[in-house]
């Protein structure tokens, strides 16, 4: 296959993958509301910072991924954040569109943060950069 349509196809992910992040990053802050998250993350039994991870996690990460910032580590650092999803989601069934919704969708968001992790940035990443990062990370690895 032609790099060209590699690296489109990898752009076409993050951006998917980094859309649905924000969307569901704010979808627990302006719908849910904060208080309403952590409330249902500890009926869960998890603590009441995890909410405040996942909101954060879920909204940086997105914008990470939109903007091609630091995206295979941005990934990783989701992939947590979409196995606890999927794991929140295992008792409600397989389908996405049953009552509190299934687990197929956190599933689906969990492999495509894999995949991610391993294509990278593809095309039309802006590659933003934090210098305190940078001196503390190892060098990227070529798109």
């Amino acid at each position: 296959m032609h790099t060209t349509t590699l690296n489109l196809g990898a752009f076409l992910l993050r951006m998917s993958l980094g859309t649905l992040l924000l969307a569901h990053g704010l979808l627990k802050v302006l719908v849910f509301t904060l208080p309403g998250t952590v409330g249902f993350f500890s009926s869960l039994g998890l603590p009441p910072m995890a909410a405040y991870l996942t909101v954060a996690g879920e909204l940086l990460g997105g914008l990470a991924l939109l903007t091609g910032s630091y995206t295979r580590l941005t990934a990783l650092l989701m992939l947590p954040i979409m196995l606890g999803a999927t794991w929140v989601h295992t008792g409600n069934g397989w389908v996405f569109s049953s009552p509190n919704g299934g687990w197929e969708f956190p599933a689906l968001l969990s492999m495509l943060t894999i995949i991610v992790a391993i294509q990278g940035n593809g095309a039309y990443a802006l590659r933003l950069r934090l210098p305190i990062l940078d001196t503390r990370l190892p060098a990227p690895l070529k798109s």
